[in-house]
């Protein structure tokens, strides 16, 4: 990272000229119309994945619940994660009461995927028209958003259902453009609210205010790096253990420790980030679709904390390039890579300056070769679509449940019934006894294929009786 610790060359596009206004006025409309496309291709993969019964985890059912919370005025609980399961006290993001309105006229988990969507797509036009009014070039703009767009970071997270970091890519898009353009106050405008999306973006907001210092804004810089610190410090040590109630931040625990001495502990654990293969492939990747440009630019230190955490976490699902984790780096990746092309325009060395001339274009082609391997191209094969007989089953298992019942559900079906029940997951209705069980008989959850069996085991408290029955799901009612 060779620029971090210098100040960069003046350069025009990064002057805020008198009155605020943009130094170079970038059209919208060519913008919109691809963040369209974007939305329609994400929510059609989201809800083709939801229609057919293809939801990878739990955590669109949880969020389903969390929202319909806030939209009924109520205190946000998660009854998937346990019964009364105070939603705040497992991970802080309030946030997502922002979502209830639009809960209001589409009472479902879908709205929820259309909202990740248009965040996503929204992101992907402030990426884009940053890189036109600072590189003058619309093709480039154009370009970068659809790289942008098709990165394996937001693919993934698409593929992975709805979470609360879809409020984070925006947000730290407009954060990057603020910095970019010189825009200080915005920065921190745009930065403090990360806050409230989830715990550990306080560390992402205090790397804000060091980049912030780097600039050479430091008494601003380091009020919002303390703010984000303080904030993070808040939120895991006092609001999270009062809200939950174990009174604890349950996720210290992915960061086990080995045996022996807590130093010796904490240098196996960074021995064991530092020497992972599968945890450097995720920054190989992370940098290379920039032609590992982006190192060139302050604002690369945005990815610290996130990439920070996951390192020392020993959840397997946290290193790799699946799942969600990865969103939040991408705009700061991409508009670090627009940082360093305006930086190495004017570099000494010719080859360089001629390396940041196609830099944007090589971006681009690396990532429409890697979407040829990504989720989306799943909406380009017919049998994307095509009818689905474990689909049907499943359809028919959820409309078994009567509407305002208590049901404890296996993953599959979980979201399809949050709109209009009380749903458990199997196996932490713990102290409750739901009125239905609806089971996925291939096992999803471990349970035996005998329904009757797994209900004995699961409630002994109580009897059910199967109700509707399919090769691949049960319904049960309590007697």
């Amino acid at each position: 990272m060779l620029d971090v610790l210098r100040k960069p060359a003046a350069d025009p596009a990064d002057e805020r000229p008198a009155g605020g206004q943009d130094p170079a006025p970038v059209p919208y409309l060519p913008y919109v119309l691809v963040a369209v496309l974007l939305t329609a291709a994400y929510f059609l993969y989201s809800w083709v994945q939801y229609d057919h019964f293809r939801t990878p985890s739990w955590d669109l059912g949880i969020f389903g619940q969390a929202v319909r919370s806030y939209a009924e005025f109520r205190v946000p609980v998660s009854e998937i994660k346990g019964p009364g399961f105070p939603i705040l006290g497992d991970h802080f993001s309030p946030v997502t009461a922002l979502l209830a309105p639009l809960y209001w006229l589409w009472p479902s988990p879908v709205s929820l995927l259309f909202a990740q969507a248009a965040l996503f797509a929204g992101s992907a036009v402030i990426v884009g028209r940053t890189a036109q009014q600072i590189l003058g070039s619309r093709a480039t703009g154009i370009a970068l958003t659809v790289a942008y767009g098709l990165s394996w970071g937001l693919q993934e997270a698409v593929k992975s259902d709805f979470h609360e970091i879809a409020f984070a890519v925006p947000l730290l898009a407009l954060t990057c453009r603020a910095l970019l353009l010189g825009r200080w106050t915005a920065a921190v405008g745009w930065s403090a609210p990360l806050v409230l999306v989830k715990e550990d973006m306080g560390l992402t907001v205090a790397m804000v205010g060091v980049v912030l210092a780097l600039k050479g804004q430091r008494k601003l810089g380091a009020a919002l790096a303390g703010f984000g610190a303080a904030f993070f410090a808040l939120t895991v040590l006092v609001l999270i253990p009062t809200a939950s109630k174990l009174g604890q931040y349950d996720y210290w625990a992915k960061i086990e420790t080995t045996g022996g001495g807590a130093e010796t502990s904490l240098v196996q654990i960074a021995a064991d980030a530092l020497t992972s293969g599968e945890r450097w492939e995720m920054v190989l990747y992370l940098l290379a679709i920039t032609g590992f440009l982006a190192l060139r630019s302050p604002l690369v230190l945005l990815a610290l904390p996130t990439l920070g955490w996951r390192f020392v976490s020993q959840d397997a699902n946290h290193w790799g390039m699946h799942w969600h984790y990865s969103a939040v780096l991408m705009p700061i990746v991409f508009l670090a890579l627009v940082d360093a092309v305006r930086a190495v325009r004017t570099s000494p060395r010719p080859w360089l300056a001629a390396y940041g001339k196609v830099a944007v274009a090589a971006a681009t082609a690396v990532a429409l070769a890697l979407a040829a391997n990504l989720p989306l191209r799943e909406l380009l094969k017919p049998e994307t679509y095509a009818a689905d007989v474990r689909a049907e089953q499943a359809r028919a298992a959820v409309a078994a449940v009567p509407e305002g019942a208590s049901v404890e559900a296996d993953v599959p079906l979980l979201a399809h019934l949050t709109a209009d029940h009380k749903v458990y997951w199997v196996g932490t209705a713990k102290g409750a006894t739901p009125d239905y069980l609806a089971l996925d008989l291939r096992g999803w959850s471990g349970q035996t294929s005998d329904p009757a069996v797994t209900a004995s085991q699961l409630h002994p408290e109580a009897a059910y009786e199967i109700v509707h029955r399919s090769e691949g799901f049960a319904v049960l009612r309590k007697k």
